[in-house]
């Protein structure tokens, strides 16, 4: 096993660890560790919002949970030698959960899926799905089940949904005027357009007094994925990846967190992985000058492991960029994957999940989304692949009508 170089208590909150991470970005947060390149190490995760969400049959957590908290992130780390313009190679040597078999925290033989509600963040899906729900997932394993979701077990593809790299400050700013003048288009939208810097709850490592104060400020969410990786929730970046992150301030500072021990392309439901708390081990080394050689500038780039489960079989659903009125739109993908999803739960509906478990189970369960056509106007098509091995009967389309079973309901708020 590597060194810990981040050690975390998972009876602790996020606050109160002997290392204090970070739920911001900015080139200001101090390191809290250095390694040189070509050096392995063990990180260990909080699951994104400290332990708040708990193994329970309904979703008050989930509509009660304040999103100015999120992410916990373990690091920064320094990668010695680390400049402006290199490119930072970072390989995914082990990942999982929280090792303890059972216990309170998710990682600990469970995780959690959530469906927020439209006014706390909402999904990909909150104008059909506006309150808020929970799925809590025990681990056997590899599998994934759920007593939220009879019916359904699956292979876990473990990955951190959040790593990257520190930006600089002329980044930053960049992303705060950019943000904001989308915020400003309209203001009042809910759930919001983006999310501001804000000061309540930013966790920013040792900081203290005036220059916490200064920083806080200033200080980018980590909700969205931008030029440095951060949040981009590919499943597919699991053991065996290799990422190469641009390189913007001196050492580079990396971080990382939100691990899921599976999750479906897109992570729809917005809280749509199973969320957990675990440990991976990494290895680093840096490409100098490497961000100008590639041509890698504004986006890491990452070769995915081998470890994805291999399903043989997909009942696959397909969607175009015409809205549930009617009205045409001109090629858009993301009112076409809205369509693919849409029509998996319908389908899955007549077999007995409510829509609720459907829109789960796709955005926890290792479905695959596609961008299958983005070029014949007006109609973008995206292609929505659901494994059939993961359901306990068969729901394939044959001349027998579905089988309806019973399958209770998921955990909803009070």
């Amino acid at each position: 096993m590597p060194e810990v170089i981040f050690p975390v208590d998972q009876s602790k909150p996020f606050r109160e660890q002997a290392l204090v991470g970070h739920n911001r970005w900015h080139p200001d947060i101090p390191a809290v560790a250095t390694v040189k390149s070509g050096d392995s190490f063990r990180v260990e995760s909080k699951e994104w919002f400290d332990g708040t969400i708990v193994n329970t049959d309904d979703a008050n957590d989930i509509r009660d949970c304040d999103l100015s908290m999120v992410h916990q992130l373990s690091g920064p780390f320094a990668v010695e030698g680390a400049q402006p313009g290199d490119l930072l190679v970072v390989d995914i040597l082990d990942v999982g959960p929280v090792p303890q078999q059972t216990g309170p925290v998710a990682g600990q033989g469970w995780g959690y899926t959530g469906i927020f509600a439209k006014e706390n963040g909402g999904g990909f899906l909150t104008d059909w799905f506006p309150a808020a729900y929970k799925a809590v997932w025990d681990f056997t394993g590899q599998k994934a089940t759920s007593r939220h979701i009879p019916g359904v077990e699956f292979t876990g593809l473990i990955h951190p949904g959040l790593m990257g790299t520190a930006p600089s400050a002329g980044l930053l700013a960049e992303w705060n005027h950019r943000e904001a003048q989308l915020i400003s288009t309209d203001p009042d939208r809910v759930p919001p357009l983006a999310l501001p810097p804000q000061p309540s709850n930013a966790v920013l490592g040792s900081l203290s007094g005036s220059d916490y104060e200064r920083v806080a400020a200033e200080a980018a969410r980590t909700a969205p994925p931008r030029e440095n990786g951060g949040n981009q929730d590919i499943k597919n970046l699991s053991k065996g990846s290799r990422i190469f992150y641009p390189v913007f301030v001196d050492g580079a500072n990396l971080s990382l967190g939100d691990l899921h021990f599976s999750q479906g392309d897109g992570e729809i439901t917005f809280c749509g992985a199973i969320e957990m708390g675990g440990y991976i081990d990494l290895r680093v080394e840096i490409i100098k000058g490497g961000m100008q050689t590639y041509g890698v500038t504004t986006n890491p780039i990452f070769m995915p492991g081998i470890v994805e489960p291999r399903y043989s079989e997909f009942l696959t659903f397909v969607g175009f960029s015409v809205d549930r009125n009617g009205t045409q739109h001109f090629l858009d993908t993301t009112l076409a994957y809205q369509n693919a999803c849409l029509n998996a739960i319908e389908y899955l509906s007549k077999f007995g999940w409510t829509k609720e478990q459907a829109y789960l189970i796709l955005g926890a369960a290792p479905v695959e989304g596609r961008l299958s056509g983005v070029v014949d106007v007006p109609n973008s098509c995206a292609t929505l692949y659901v494994p059939t091995a993961i359901f306990d009967i068969d729901i394939r389309p044959s001349a027998t009508p579905p089988q309806r079973i019973d399958r209770g309901q998921c955990a909803v708020s009070s």
